[in-house]
């Protein structure tokens, strides 16, 4: 089974806009489909709270007809239009949906950050992790968001398999950015944010890259687009995440980034997995 996820940086913009950037992140859509993934998992949709208009949902059936599809978008008292997520899935699986919440500070849970789908064998969910924010000014809330998380995982664990995915905000080692002695105070490279992935990772979870990949250098799932020389320099984070219960590790495959050219922000990760 391939599965594929991805920080998309606005659904709307990808199906409807006009700029040469919609046209990049449209052919990253079709090179995604062309993989015939049996699930993806989109983060950062910043959908409406209604969800996919009229227009949407037609774009969405001509480029991925194969697929159903569910969405949890922001709502009040969250800012609208804001973080959100997606899953588009072959429409014979028919996996049992929920919208959890997590117990997270407010308005965190309101945000559409996390959808799980259900399985005879296992469970699939996927995350967008708040950022700490400029000037760390959400750390604390973001460190207590990666607690809630980590036992919300643990929870599933307890049931059936578990296989995560998203945006995790975090690169977890300096392997993991290109200049980890500039940004060690930087958002996403905190020492609490390193150890909330920690106790994430040892409450019974596997980076599936890692496991695939050993300690491969130089390979990120997200460069900065203020940054104009970040993707042409591969100055990049790896800050997406594939991860499977400790005891499905073995089934893993592969784990890989999907390329996409000169489009910066995020590029999709690619988890390939018998389950």
């Amino acid at each position: 089974m391939i599965l594929i996820s991805w920080n998309i940086d606005s659904l709307n913009a990808a199906l409807t806009g006009e700029s040469s950037r919609a046209e990049e992140t449209r052919k990253v859509l079709e090179k995604i489909h062309a993989k015939n993934p049996a699930i993806i998992a989109i983060q950062e949709t910043k959908l409406r709270t209604t969800g996919p208009t009229k227009k949407h949902q037609e774009i969405l059936n001509e480029k991925f007809p194969e697929y159903d599809w569910v969405w949890r978008s922001s709502e009040e008292p969250a800012r609208k239009g804001y973080a959100g997520t997606m899953y588009l899935y072959k429409k014979e699986l028919k996996p049992e949906v929920s919208y959890p919440q997590i117990e997270a500070p407010e308005p965190m849970d309101f945000e559409g950050r996390i959808i799980t789908l259900e399985f005879p064998n296992c469970f699939m969910t996927q995350v967008y992790t708040p950022n700490a924010g400029n000037g760390l000014k959400r750390l604390a809330e973001r460190q207590l968001w990666d607690q809630k998380y980590s036992e919300y995982l643990q929870g599933l664990d307890q049931k059936k398999p578990v296989l995560a995915s998203g945006d995790y905000n975090c690169a977890h080692q300096p392997i993991d950015l290109k200049h980890p002695e500039n940004n060690h105070h930087s958002a996403g490279f905190t020492d609490e944010e390193r150890a909330g992935f920690d106790q994430l990772l040892a409450a019974g979870f596997t980076d599936t890259f890692r496991k695939v990949n050993g300690d491969i250098a130089g390979v990120y799932s997200w460069w900065a687009q203020r940054v104009r020389t970040a993707k042409s320099n591969n100055s990049g984070w790896r800050i997406d995440y594939w991860l499977v219960s400790n005891r499905i590790a073995e089934q893993v495959k592969r784990s890989e980034m999907i390329d996409t050219g000169a489009r910066a922000d995020h590029c999709p990760i690619l988890l390939e997995v018998e389950v």
